[in-house]
């Protein structure tokens, strides 16, 4: 056995370990098993007293713990060490430390979990487990729920229930998968993200159909990789419920292995719906034109850098600059709501022409640009710049009158060169339609 992982997985406890009797204990242990840890424990802080109300696992390794525990409780946040003999101080026995506060009903008296390791887990395991951490331990994620926690026949049921809810307020499940057989073991949490009965009968086929095609294929090429390699995986993949909704999920996962082997998968399913929304949404606006919709100068800019298509899958094979002539007049004459309403009306047109274009921009007030997709021809290129003249020269009624409106266009190819290149070459030639008269286009002499 020669990776990390592989050796890791000599500890890790197996598919038929039996689970403690007492309720907190086997919430602790099934925890624990689930994320593959040696050992676990829940410790209530009063004051500055730490007292372990259950512990899972290999006891040995919580011993020499307080420093740590001790340093979680005046950590701003949940406290992760990949590797504890990066510690300045004398590393406890454990070799991977995770430690988060859970706010507890009683205020003055929080939870302290702790999971731990005889074995360093790599920084991105490490990273995945903090995640969990932070949107766990969230003091708004508790403190919703506080009000709705049930008073329970015991202290350590309260505290498990607690537990419980934490988890799914946060909207983050446990899974794994038994690679032999492929038979999945999920926590309620999940189930509620796929919209499914919590104890349902799981077939792994039936889930991954749940998956869109795109991030099915996503999900899989992960992990087969992560299979293959013994490593770990995250992937955000878009899901359609039991129930039709459609949901993004960030889903990752370790592979735990014996001999080399890989036998089971498991790690956490969170939902980021509204996460995915609003990065959406905050890229939108970053990218795009408020006014006419169109992708706006900071988007054209970014796919015109990229002329070999690298990013964007494309090669820029020519650029088109147009100007709309006489557009001040018109706010002058007629008013900035009129000539929002013509800028539009104008920008349309313009999409109507460039049907299929790898992109169509506003880069300024009144002036646009378009990048065609393909290698189009000098002749192609000269229709569809005709086309813009004539199709955003057409009139504008607005409020019963008839608004004069025309385009002046400047069309380069990319013959080489850099960005700048083929920017000033476009430019060159919109002043030379302007020069000729303007509502009419120019193609740049290379």
């Amino acid at each position: 056995m020669t990776s990390q992982h592989a050796i890791h997985a000599r500890w890790a406890p197996s598919q038929t370990e039996t689970a403690p009797p007492d309720p907190l204990l086997s919430t602790l242990h099934r925890l624990r098993v689930l994320l593959g840890v040696e050992s676990a424990s829940l410790t209530r802080v009063d004051a500055d007293r730490l007292r372990v109300l259950a512990a899972v696992g290999a006891t040995d390794l919580l011993t020499d713990l307080q420093p740590l525990q001790l340093q979680t409780l005046r950590h701003t946040g949940p406290l992760i060490i990949a590797d504890t003999t990066s510690l300045d101080t004398a590393a406890p026995v454990a070799r991977f430390y995770a430690g988060l506060i859970l706010p507890a009903g009683d205020p003055g008296a929080p939870l302290l979990l702790s999971l731990v390791d005889s074995q360093p887990r790599s920084p991105a395991m490490a990273y995945r487990l903090a995640a969990l951490a932070i949107d766990v331990a969230s003091a708004a994620t508790i403190a919703r729920q506080a009000g709705q926690i049930t008073v329970l026949r015991s202290e350590q049921e309260q505290e498990r229930e607690m537990f419980n809810r934490a988890s799914q307020t946060a909207r983050i499940g446990v899974w794994a998968c038994d690679l032999a057989d492929n038979s999945l073991t999920w926590t309620d949490s999940v189930y509620d993200l796929f919209e499914l009965p919590r104890g349902a009968p799981l077939e792994r086929a039936a889930t991954v159909d749940c998956y869109t095609a795109a991030s099915r294929i996503a999900m899989e090429t992960a992990r087969a990789k992560a299979i293959a390699e013994c490593s770990d995986f995250c992937v955000d993949a878009e899901i359609i419920t039991a129930k039709g909704t459609r949901r993004w999920m960030r889903l990752t996962g370790s592979v735990e292995a014996h001999d080399g082997v890989a036998r089971r998968i498991f790690g956490m399913k969170q939902d980021i719906t509204e996460e995915k929304l609003l990065a959406d949404r905050t890229r939108y606006l970053a990218e795009t034109d408020v006014m006419t919709g169109l992708a706006n100068r900071s988007q054209f800019q970014n796919q015109l850098a990229d002329l070999s298509g690298v990013t964007h899958g494309a090669p820029v094979t020519s650029l088109l600059l147009i100007d709309l002539d006489g557009f001040k007049q018109i706010n002058d004459t007629h008013g900035h709501a009129v000539g929002d309403d013509c800028l539009k009306e104008a920008a349309a047109r313009l999409v109507a022409c460039c049907q299929g274009a790898a992109l169509v921009a506003r880069i300024g007030g009144d002036e646009f640009a378009v990048l065609p997709a393909g290698d189009h021809g000098v002749a192609d290129l000269d229709a569809l710049g005709q086309c813009i003249v004539h199709a955003v020269g057409g009139p504008y009624l607005r409020n019963g009158q008839t608004i004069t409106l025309s385009a002046s266009v400047g069309v380069a190819l990319n013959t080489g060169g850099s960005p700048e290149d083929l920017f000033r070459k476009a430019d060159i030639a919109l002043y030379a339609a302007k020069a000729a008269g303007r509502n009419t286009m120019r193609r740049h002499a290379d």
